[in-house]
């Protein structure tokens, strides 16, 4: 189904979650701006949405770097005018023991995920204010919900990007745009095949009431509703895609188990 989508730009989108909602986007009808700090694998996701008939530009875009930030926009403004999309998909996982976790690694990522995710979003809504419409959608985890071991900062970063988006919505809301948050479970992607082992997915898995790792496809399509203008009253949430973890809470009682 194409719909109205207009231009949407991608942080990230070279590989996990942001390529998916970028291919995902682009056969729903928008044009897309794919950017990654790998200039590569940007350009790669670019080339597979005009191979499929799509229009597409690729920049390389750090989102810990304010200026990269910057230059990216301009080069999406000159390639197809203003963002009415944003998915601030780009993000950082480190994993350390509290104790150990170095106020280095703290920095960066908290430099990447949140302040990131600020700089693109207020870069993006100036555009979408003087329009009168915009979404934003950022992708936070349930790792901002509840604590996981190793995750001080990575956690931390992801319950401050929920927060940002209600003050998002909040400040944008009178202005046309709605600003959301899309909160993954184990996504199978190769940030987490890079840092989870056998036995931590075994682990998540046990809680998950859908026994499967959710895919980047499962999150593009919770994109796809809260960038489309189907989703017009929806400001300020955290949709949580998650095959039922959240929600699952005791899964054993006893000799009682699911």
């Amino acid at each position: 189904m194409r719909e109205d989508y207009g231009t949407a730009l991608v942080t990230g989108g070279g590989s996990g979650i942001g390529r998916a909602a970028a291919l995902t986007l682009a056969r729903r009808g928008a044009q897309v701006v794919v950017t990654d700090r790998d200039a590569r694998s940007a350009s790669t996701v670019a080339q597979e949405i005009a191979a499929a008939g799509g229009k597409a530009t690729s920049v390389a875009m750090d989102v810990g770097d304010a200026s990269s930030i910057a230059a990216g926009f301009d080069h999406a403004e000159a390639a197809f005018g203003g963002t009415d999309v944003l998915v601030n998909s780009a993000g950082l996982m480190l994993v350390e023991p509290l104790l150990d976790f170095s106020p280095e690694s703290w920095d960066r990522v908290m430099r990447v995920n949140v302040t990131g995710t600020f700089l693109a979003s207020q870069r993006a809504a100036r555009g979408m204010a003087e329009r009168g419409y915009g979404r934003i959608i950022n992708i936070t985890s349930v790792s901002g919900l509840r604590a996981g071991v190793g995750r001080a900062a990575y956690g931390s970063s992801k319950a401050a990007i929920i927060g940002l988006t209600r003050q998002l919505a909040l400040e944008l809301g009178p202005l046309g745009v709605t600003a959301n948050a899309i909160a993954p479970g184990a996504i199978e992607t190769p940030m987490t095949l890079g840092t989870y082992s056998d036995e931590t997915w075994d682990n998540i898995l046990a809680m998950v009431p859908a026994r499967r790792r959710g895919t980047p496809q499962d999150i593009a399509d919770a994109i796809a509703y809260l960038a489309s203008p189907a989703a017009s009253y929806v400001n300020g949430e955290t949709l949580v895609v998650d095959g039922g973890y959240m929600a699952a809470g005791m899964t054993q009682t006893g000799r009682l188990r699911v």
